[in-house]
């Protein structure tokens, strides 16, 4: 094996550790040698690669929400849509779960969630709102109902939502989604 396929294997190892113990422990009680450990290697590797724990959760924080294409789509369709893939997404990833817990108790955290969602969230808005100043109110009026159902279903685990399928989560939201994404204004 070569020194960059063993140091992109490294790198990954050390990222897949860091997500899963940053999802379980939060930002605060997860530690550099613990995700050493869970990667398999020397903490000092870890600091190589990252520089520290900031450097870190930077990295393992990066994600991409992959949200669906909407221009094609009929614009009653847009609210249902956008629901129905976040709920997909945070039923299949527990990194999103665990950057949202981070998000509540830490400044990275909360600054790397807006991040994510003015970057990915705000063109998405800007393509199907009527006046695309509007977009980034938009779009955090948005967020503010995803990671609402977020932080509900999966963090706190309220019985009555966790325990709702996922079709009615999709048919109570997606009407809010929908209003605040290409209603008038107010």
């Amino acid at each position: 094996m070569t020194t960059a396929r063993r140091s992109d294997t490294t790198r990954a190892a050390i990222l897949e550790a860091a997500r899963e113990r940053f999802a379980s422990d939060g930002y605060e009680r997860a530690t550099i040698r613990a995700i050493a450990r869970d990667a398999g290697i020397d903490p000092s590797m870890v600091m190589r690669y990252y520089g520290n724990k900031e450097g870190l959760f930077a990295a393992a924080s990066e994600i991409e929400l992959h949200l669906p294409e909407l221009g094609g789509l009929p614009a009653r369709h847009v609210g249902a849509v956008l629901v129905t893939h976040f709920l997909e997404r945070w039923e299949r990833d527990d990194v999103l779960t665990g950057l949202l817990r981070v998000g509540v108790t830490n400044a990275a955290g909360a600054e790397r969630m807006r991040a994510i969602f003015a970057e990915q969230l705000g063109p998405v808005a800007r393509g199907v709102c009527p006046d695309p100043a509007e977009a980034p109110r938009r779009a955090a009026l948005v967020a503010s109902q995803i990671l609402g159902m977020a932080l509900t279903r999966y963090v706190l685990r309220l019985p009555p939502l966790v325990d709702m399928p996922p079709e009615e989560v999709v048919a109570w939201l997606a009407p809010t989604v929908q209003r605040y994404l290409t209603a008038d204004a107010p």
